[in-house]
């Protein structure tokens, strides 16, 4: 007697969002740029991340923590370029 296994649709392993990993970028250059271009760059983390987040949602699509850590790093990146805004040198 052989032994048959149960053929049915094969799924594709979820992937990583774009804008999850855009997000996660984003965040990153917000510490390492200057004042203007870290804001920028934290206001657009912070929308990827929300972006990526809603994304996650779907079934075949990963990134929900990725985008909830940029979405947090954006935030400290906001009040990182407004105390480089203030005092200089941070």
């Amino acid at each position: 007697m052989t032994q048959t296994l149960p053929t049915g649709p094969v799924r594709p392993r979820p992937a990583f969002s774009i804008p999850s990993i855009l997000a996660i970028i984003a965040a990153v250059i917000s510490f390492r740029a200057g004042a203007t271009l870290g804001l920028l760059c934290a206001i657009a983390a912070i929308v990827l991340g929300l972006v990526g987040f809603l994304l996650a949602l779907l079934p075949g699509t990963r990134g929900g923590i990725v985008s909830i850590i940029s979405i947090l790093c954006g935030v400290i990146g906001i009040v990182a370029a407004v105390f480089k805004l203030i005092g200089g040198n941070f």
